[in-house]
């Protein structure tokens, strides 16, 4: 394990911590993997599937209909993993759907599940650092394994399991990523960083070199880009995901 978690911290961005995830994971059993993270949680759920980072080496005809709002919103687990931390196995799913406590909707999206072959498996509902933030991975058995095997596995490994999946989540969770619909550019950024730091729009154009305009539609743009309303919530949520003060001096054209 000591050897993984060297090759993990040393992975410079977020695929290379991934994939070296799912091998490890592969040899436990565990060789299908859906991890979700999102800074902008809402209520008891994850949030917008806009806003959340999803990583995942399932079937793709599998996540085209999987990763759909209401079905997503709607798994069993994916409710669960929202409202609570630890692990929990799967038979869960199946003593609900059997006590008649699963409605309609929940009821489609496990059958959605068994459709490909998910039947088997543990989730992980990770600690959260906020109210904002979330985090949470889906382990499933390979194909034809039941449910009492894995158990066993869990039983045996589920400590290390549960440890290599924290650090492999704090790991991802500390790396920037972009989730909105257009990555910001690098006059969007700064821009966002110049109201960050309390700057007017004419002293930002003064700083830049730029038109009272050209501020606005870069303003404008990365509103857009960023799905919000504002341009307070534009850094804010800029900031959350790490795409603005990424280091390296800001250009002036004129002193403060």
């Amino acid at each position: 394990m000591l050897k993984h978690l060297e090759e993990m911290l040393a992975q410079k961005d977020i695929a290379g911590v991934w994939d070296l995830h799912v091998d490890y994971m592969t040899a436990y059993g565990f060789d299908r993997l859906i991890y979700a993270f999102t800074r902008f949680r809402q209520h008891d759920g994850f949030g917008k599937l806009d806003d959340m980072l999803i990583l995942s080496n399932h079937d793709p005809d599998y996540l085209e209909v999987a990763l759909q709002p209401e079905h997503f919103e709607n798994a069993p687990m994916v409710k669960w993993a929202a409202r609570n931390e630890g692990a929990c196995s799967w038979r869960w799913v199946d003593q609900q759907m059997r006590a008649g406590n699963l409605n309609l909707l929940e009821q489609r999206a496990t059958q959605l599940n068994l459709r490909y072959g998910i039947r088997a498996g543990y989730s992980i509902a990770f600690p959260s650092s906020g109210d904002r933030s979330k985090g949470a991975i889906g382990l499933c058995a390979r194909k034809g394994m039941r449910q009492y095997e894995v158990e066993r596995i869990w039983a045996e490994h589920g400590r290390e399991i549960m440890v290599i999946n924290a650090l492999t989540h704090l790991r991802i969770s500390a790396m920037p990523f972009a989730t909105a619909r257009r990555p910001l550019t690098n006059r969007q950024r700064e821009v966002l960083e110049w109201v960050a730091d309390g700057k007017t729009t004419q002293d930002i154009a003064l700083r830049m070199g730029l038109t009272l305009t050209s501020v606005e539609k870069h303003l404008r743009l990365a509103r857009e880009a960023l799905d919000v309303e504002t341009t307070a919530q534009a850094v804010l949520k800029a900031s959350m995901q790490k795409q603005i003060f990424l280091g390296g001096p800001r250009r002036e054209r004129q002193a403060s």
